[in-house]
């Protein structure tokens, strides 16, 4: 099998190690299989697309919203070649899944409304598939309406029209979209499980996610109910996409 890939943008060890023990656990790969490429760390080595299966990108501390001039050095590298890396992947159909970050990397690409309208705090959002939702393969087998895990500055405001809707919430109405046939991104986050987002809540305190003194009721938030079905998702791409 070709492998996948993993684009990350965490700069903090400890929560991105624990992103790739996520992503591994919820593909069901080996290491071998999931190459991690640490975008924050250095320059996106070339890809050979004919040489994967498909790729995947986790969240990240980077809003595609925030004024140019504001942006540190890295995130303007990471931005210039995620673009150059989404001319091929959309012209291609390569496959592709984007995590949380990934909203904000094809969504820019497309031409998407991209603000901090529909921001959500940590918590377990109400997802609903849309009637293309329910139809996407990818989706297979997931219930209409599920439980998923978020936490997000920015989201999508609109949609550029050559994307397709595939899931919303009541307080975020683009949580999943299509671009082509093999293009996804999800705003919420498919790869966590409830250990992972309390390990991340803890990393990631004082990062402007929740106020200091919000720490218990955001803990609360996320044990609200069970959050299971979305790393489905994930299984299910590497199912479809592996060759």
């Amino acid at each position: 099998m070709k492998p996948f890939v993993l684009l990350a943008t965490r700069a903090e060890d400890v929560p991105a190690d624990e992103e790739y023990r996520l992503f591994l656990e919820g593909t069901g790969l080996t290491e071998r299989d999931l190459i991690r490429v640490r975008l924050e760390a250095g320059p996106l080595p070339p890809l050979n697309l004919d040489a994967l299966s498909g790729i995947f990108v986790g969240g990240g501390p980077f809003n595609a919203s925030d004024p140019f001039e504001k942006k540190s050095l890295v995130q303007r590298r990471v931005e210039s070649e995620f673009a150059a890396l989404l001319d091929e992947v959309v012209a291609r159909d390569f496959p592709f899944l984007g995590a949380c970050y990934g909203v904000g990397t094809v969504g820019a690409h497309q031409g998407a409304v991209i603000d901090r309208t529909f921001g959500e705090p940590i918590g377990v959002a109400d997802i609903t598939l849309s009637a293309d939702g329910e139809a996407d393969p990818l989706l297979r087998g997931l219930p209409r309406d599920f439980g998923a895990f978020v936490g997000h500055k920015e989201a999508i405001r609109s949609l550029p029209p050559d994307a397709v809707l595939l899931a919303s919430s009541p307080s975020c109405p683009v949580q999943m979209f299509r671009v082509g046939t093999n293009v996804y991104a999800t705003q919420f986050h498919p790869e966590l499980d409830l250990d992972g987002i309390i390990a991340r809540i803890h990393a990631y305190a004082g990062y402007g996610y929740f106020a200091a003194d919000e720490l218990a009721a955001t803990l609360a938030a996320v044990r609200r109910e069970p959050v299971t079905q979305p790393r489905q998702i994930l299984r299910t791409f590497v199912d479809r996409y592996a060759r």
